[in-house]
């Protein structure tokens, strides 16, 4: 075994690679059609086991060794949280003015039906998937909420890519990802909290009841949601209306700053996830000039340098040749089945039954079934919490990259048939 090396010096040589690979994997797969969150999947299987630590293992070790991992997971979830805070900002509930009735009927079949196929598959999963220790509630249901995410960021691009975002049918994905994601946001919620339940109780023995433990996170994370909506919103848009002129843009993004971690550190304290608090942060926060001016400055350097320090993490547990040598292939198809039918399936049918046309109707579905960066954050969530092994958290994310990567290529064609 060779020596260790200082950790500074393997996070000087990670960093420049991942950033590296990740921006030109982005930049190649724009050219192709397909959202930069593709490529930076692709460039963080590549990197793990799946297939530079197989073919190469010296050189996998050498660039990723273990010493510099949890340096670079912090980096990595900073950025998440940075990302997490900006799809809560980017989030326009003006969207659903308006589109009433198409908007509840389509968002809530591609949440509901999705949700309902995962948990007969979860159930079908269980006995050979579920962790031991893991009691079958949680893993039902974070299985469900893995199939019915929607990744409302990437969808985003993907509408100013295509040249959809102006439309209706641009605005009722919107308004339907936005929707879906805040319900699967807080079901993901409910599922830490069971998972730190009953870790809770197995800590303390038979006597302690899990179900106490989760309404009481489930109680203080709806004083959370109170507070920051009732509380917070009337007094950062008043701070933001008399200050705001006069706020230089360095002193807009330390406050951004810091309420984003002060919101997260109170999720995390609570025991729902500091990605809730960032995330509800951004919901909050008023879009105001210098508030947006602040954000670009914050996503300059979060979304191209630490994000994809995420997605290496998410590509070193990614190990596909554990679904390959376990036989697990079926399995893999059946999520991938269940994935597609429940969104896309389910979202072109509400839309077809709310009067929409069939073409429109079928990009709508096809735009629900996109996952990107939203899934790896969930299935990452429930990863570290234990909640699925290895070889199931491969299979979603093999099921998250096909869904987001078919997604820009449909809406093109049914584009082009239009056109």
């Amino acid at each position: 075994m060779g020596a260790v090396r200082d950790p500074l010096e393997a996070v000087l040589v990670a960093v420049p690679v991942v950033v590296l690979a990740c921006g030109g994997a982005g930049a190649v797969v724009r050219r192709l059609g397909q959202p930069a969150v593709v490529g930076e999947i692709l460039v963080g299987i590549a990197l793990g086991p799946s297939l530079l630590g197989w073919l190469w293992p010296e050189g996998s070790r050498w660039l990723l060794p273990g010493e510099a991992l949890p340096y670079l997971g912090v980096l990595g979830n900073l950025g998440l949280l940075v990302f997490m805070f900006l799809v809560g900002l980017e989030l326009d509930l003006g969207l659903l003015r308006g589109r009433g009735p198409a908007v509840v009927a389509i968002s809530q079949a591609s949440l509901w039906v999705p949700l309902g196929l995962g948990t007969l598959l979860a159930l079908a999963m269980y006995g050979s998937f579920a962790p031991e220790g893991v009691g079958r509630p949680e893993f039902v249901l974070f299985v469900a909420v893995a199939l019915s995410v929607t990744a409302f960021p990437v969808l985003a691009r993907i509408l100013a890519d295509q040249g959809v975002q102006g439309t209706p049918v641009g605005a009722v994905a919107m308004a339907c990802a936005a929707v879906a994601d805040v319900v699967a946001w807080c079901l993901l919620a409910v599922v830490v909290a069971m998972a730190g339940a009953a870790g809770e109780g197995a800590g303390a023995g038979a006597g302690t009841g899990s179900g106490w433990g989760v309404a009481g996170t489930a109680v203080l994370a709806g004083v959370f949601l109170a507070v920051m909506w009732w509380g917070a919103r009337p007094l950062l848009g008043r701070a933001v209306e008399r200050w705001g002129g006069s706020c230089p843009e360095r002193g807009a993004v330390v406050g951004v700053c810091s309420g984003l971690c002060l919101a997260a550190y109170t999720t995390q304290v609570v025991g729902v996830h500091a990605l809730f608090g960032a995330f509800v942060f951004g919901a909050v926060l008023p879009r105001a000039g210098v508030v947006e001016a602040a954000a670009e400055r914050m996503r300059e350097f979060a979304v191209p340098v630490l994000l994809p320090l995420f997605f290496v993490g998410s590509g070193l547990r990614t190990d596909v040749g554990l679904v390959v040598s376990g036989g697990a292939w079926w399995w893999a198809l059946a999520v991938l089945v269940v994935a597609v039918a429940g969104k896309w399936g389910a979202g072109a049918g509400a839309a077809r039954w709310a009067g929409m046309p069939g073409r429109d109707a079928v990009m709508l579905g096809a735009l629900m079934n996109c996952r990107g960066v939203t899934e790896l954050v969930v299935l990452n969530v429930g990863l570290g919490l234990g909640v699925i092994g290895g070889e199931l958290f491969t299979m979603l994310v093999l099921m998250a990259l096909v869904t987001t990567g078919v997604t820009g290529p449909v809406v093109q064609r049914l584009r082009g048939r239009e056109g």
